[in-house]
């Protein structure tokens, strides 16, 4: 209806048209989202060098990709008696990270496992 026009206009339009127009048009919006997902990656305590490269690369494709990248570390039988040297071994790996993505909060030990988030970094 139209603001101040006397008399009063209206428009009458076909409601199942309206109904295709309105669907069309969230289909267009939902497809223009960027859908952020998580990547996991792996390491153990006793990880080799050639290790740390391989999966610093692919954590560097996720986070070009745009994906956060979760780093798990899981310690097994007397390896938790070695927390500090585990949550070295998950630091050195996001200082790798670190031109291309930003740690979201410091490592968190959950259990035996110990846990980082990684972003990519916002560019401008």
């Amino acid at each position: 209806m139209s603001g101040g026009t006397n008399p009063p206009v209206c428009k009458i339009l076909d409601y199942g048209k309206f109904k295709y127009d309105a669907l069309k048009k969230d289909k267009e919006i939902k497809k223009a989202q960027k859908i952020i997902e998580t990547k996991e990656v792996r390491l153990s305590m006793t990880i080799e060098e050639h290790d740390i490269a391989y999966r610093v690369a692919s954590a560097t494709k996720f986070l070009k990709e745009g994906n956060k990248v979760k780093v798990t570390l899981r310690m097994k039988g007397r390896e938790q008696a070695y927390v500090k040297k585990a949550i070295e071994v998950v630091k050195e790996f996001c200082a790798r990270l670190s031109d291309i993505g930003t740690i979201d909060k410091e490592p968190e030990l959950l259990g035996r496992n110990i846990f980082v988030v990684v972003s990519p970094k916002k560019t401008k």
